[in-house]
């Protein structure tokens, strides 16, 4: 099977969700507001957005949709935020691991 042709001039969607203990809620919120900020900033970025469900027997469930004009957007904001946090020492996956956090992460483009 061949895989889909990728056209970098066509948009990217990374689409992250979350479950987010409530007791761990406001340290999430405040670093992914942190991120979004930052992302803000990022050549490409047309749309970023957070988006919750009240509170559900205990937790929250969080979505992230942030559109890239295109693949090549997309990776250099990768390196960006890596290298941001690799400066900063701030590890994603041990910070939600700490918080209790389960994450489904992904990236989409138009069917």
């Amino acid at each position: 099977m061949s895989q889909p042709l990728v056209v970098d001039h066509a948009p990217v969607y990374r689409i992250d969700r979350f479950n987010v203990p409530a007791h761990a809620f406001p340290a999430f919120m405040a670093r992914l507001r942190l991120t979004q900020q930052l992302l803000d900033k990022l050549p490409g970025c047309r749309q970023n957005l957070v988006l919750t469900q009240p509170d559900l027997a205990g937790e929250f469930n969080l979505m992230t949709v942030v559109e890239w004009s295109n693949e090549s957007h997309m990776a250099a904001a990768k390196a960006a935020m890596q290298a941001r946090y690799a400066q900063e020492r701030f590890d994603p996956a041990a910070f939600m691991h700490e918080l209790g956090v389960q994450a489904d992460l992904g990236t989409y483009r138009s069917a």
